[in-house]
């Protein structure tokens, strides 16, 4: 076991130092995770896989990535999307992921490894038996060269999964009339990286290799789709452009912003990306410029009133934020984010005339994301200011199981439960909060998750 252990050191350094970062990198943005659903759902569907059932994850890291782990999880970074030159592209990587899911893939990978130290093994022992035998150089060969045939036993295998995941892609595509040409260009543009030495490549094509078979399997199989020459809609490559401006305001230096949109490009996806970086380079009154044009264009567009009202709270205008914050609401109802926006700049705002509507759109945030952790600890505030003491510790434990940490979920749990009245709701939460929190002790790992451009 020790031996399969070190042979893979390599590649469970790559996923633990992946999740790592992904603990500290997690972003929420409405906008982005919209377009993203809409991208992946249809392929869920027609996988047999209930969309609810997934979870869509992105990730704050400008690398092209995307990966599947922890069951029915997606991740995507950042770079994928920025680095795409067409929707198809993206949709073309959320296709070959679904793949994975519906082939239970990472399930099955524990078997993978357990069959790579059959060769391993076996390898060693032969190499024992030499010894005995007394022969000391073929010896030492045999047990140098028993990793590299677990290895290659391995790969073999992945290999396998990528061509199955690439199949599985193709047809996922074809049943939702969508063109598989995107994953094939997405693959023929980072080429070259099969050319870099595993430390300089994307970890895409480091997760994802690239073998000539692979490729002229898949060009084949996208020459017979019937929509292998069917473009994208101009609709969807304008979403793609605006949502990219958003991403790169946010992540660049403003400087770099600057240079790739000119206040000469007086696009759309320009002056979104523009607002962003004047706000963030404290020009605030050229910020305000660029999104007022944006909200003229577009005056039913909830996400350019957030983006006014994200800027005015951080800027210490939280209540001037509010209107722009309720008008994103207004228009989109649905949108949990945008809630606990609002709830956050009424709070901000230091007046308790604001703290009934603070909550109740917090509690209709909580309705849709139960597990949002962000959400229970505003709604903590809210009770505290209300002098609620004991719901404040209830939701604070809730936070706290939200984020994995069940030993102060029962911490505030045990606190809360004394002082709410017995037989209500709140008191069997806090008590189911209890029994649950301490079954599940020793705590997992944290996972922090924050907005795009915001700090919790």
């Amino acid at each position: 076991m020790r031996a399969l252990i070190a042979l893979f050191t390599g590649l469970l350094t790559i996923l633990a130092s992946s999740g790592s970062a992904l603990a500290q990198s997690l972003i929420r943005d409405t906008e982005i995770e919209i377009m993203l659903r809409d991208y992946t759902d249809p392929f869920l569907r027609v996988a047999g896989l209930e969309p609810t059932d997934v979870g869509l994850f992105i990730i704050a890291d400008p690398s092209i990535n995307a990966f599947v782990t922890g069951g029915q999880n997606i991740y995507m970074h950042t770079g994928t999307i920025l680095e795409a030159s067409d929707p198809l592209q993206i949709k073309g990587v959320l296709a070959h992921e679904t793949g994975h899911i519906s082939g239970a893939h990472l399930a099955r990978t524990g078997e993978a490894m357990n069959q790579a130290a059959i060769p391993m093994f076996a390898t060693l022992g032969l190499g024992v038996l030499a010894a005995i035998a007394g022969e000391g150089g073929a010896a030492g060969a045999l047990m140098a060269s028993s990793q590299q045939f677990g290895a290659l036993q391995f790969f073999t295998y992945t290999r396998t999964q990528e061509s199955a995941a690439d199949q599985a892609a193709v047809r996922f595509l074809e049943e939702t009339g969508t063109s598989a040409a995107g994953l094939m260009e997405f693959f023929e543009r980072f080429r070259y990286q099969e050319a870099f030495s595993p430390a300089r490549r994307f970890p895409y094509f480091r997760t994802h290799p690239l073998s000539s078979a692979r490729v002229a399997s898949l060009r084949e199989a996208v020459a017979r789709s019937p929509y292998a020459d069917q473009p994208e809609s101009p609709e969807e490559i304008a979403r793609l452009e605006r949502v990219q401006a958003k991403i790169y305001g946010f992540m660049a230096e403003p400087g770099h912003v600057f240079y790739r949109y000119p206040e000469s490009d007086q696009s759309l996806p320009a002056r979104y990306a523009r607002s962003v970086a004047y706000y963030h380079d404290a020009r605030m009154d050229e910020a305000r410029e660029e999104i007022e044009s944006l909200i003229e264009e577009e005056p039913d567009n909830p996400f350019f009133f957030e983006l006014y009202g994200q800027m005015l709270f951080e800027s210490g205008h939280a209540e001037e934020s509010i209107q722009y914050h309720q008008r994103s609401v207004d228009l989109m109802p649905q949108a949990p984010l945008l809630r606990i926006n609002l709830a956050m700049s009424m709070i901000a705002a230091d007046d308790d005339m604001y703290l009934e509507d603070a909550q109740q759109h917090l509690r209709v945030a909580l309705d849709i994301e139960p597990d949002n952790s962000f959400a229970w600890y505003q709604l903590s505030i809210v009770h505290e200011r209300n002098g609620d003491t004991a719901r404040a510790q209830l939701a604070i434990a809730e936070q706290s199981y939200a984020l994995g940490d069940s030993g102060r979920a029962m911490q505030f749990a045990s606190r809360a439960r004394p002082q709410l009245e017995p037989g209500t709701p709140d008191w069997y939460r806090a008590s189911e909060l209890l029994a649950v929190a301490q079954a599940s002790l020793p705590s997992g790992g944290q996972q922090r998750q924050r907005r795009l451009g915001f700090t919790e």
